[in-house]
């Protein structure tokens, strides 16, 4: 069976690093990474995550800007790289749905590699679901956990 694919977008990567106290559903965020690490589930990622991630983290947090993104980096999440059918979803969402180049290229993604786009951002989620592919971080459920393989071990919870 596949591992199933996720692309988290900026607003779900923040909540790994920003303090959880004023972040909604950051304890959903947390599951997603822990089944990211645990290779329960496969993230991918548009390249323009560090841009969009860091200039958050810039502005909000300038003193713990470059230790917040150097701990996001080294989850080193894959990239996927740029391509002109990525290209054209992108701006295929874009216009049909009238939402932002940097949120289509994380849906896009999710649609051209059979995964599902995790956004904290509700009203994208809303404005076009009938995309498909898309899911709030506040929906989203942890696969279940297979039994290790014969001769693997799991890490410790």
């Amino acid at each position: 069976m596949p591992i199933p694919l996720v692309v988290p977008d900026a607003s779900v990567l923040l909540k790994w690093v920003l303090p959880s106290d004023d972040e909604p559903d950051a304890d959903k965020a947390l599951l997603l990474r822990a089944a990211i690490v645990d290779e329960a589930v496969r993230a991918l990622l548009p390249a323009l995550w560090l841009y969009e991630v860091g200039t958050t983290i810039a502005r909000r947090f300038p003193t713990h800007a470059s230790e917040c993104l150097s701990a996001l980096m080294k989850f080193d999440l894959e990239e996927a790289p740029r391509s002109h059918p990525w290209l054209a979803k992108t701006l295929d969402l874009t216009r049909r749905f009238d939402v932002s180049f940097s949120d289509a290229a994380y849906h896009a993604l999710a649609l051209l590699h059979n995964g599902l786009f995790v956004t904290a951002d509700s009203r994208y989620v809303n404005q076009v679901s009938e995309a498909g592919s898309v899911i709030a971080l506040s929906e989203w459920q942890p696969p279940r956990t297979r039994a290790p393989r014969p001769g693997t071990k799991r890490s410790p919870p």
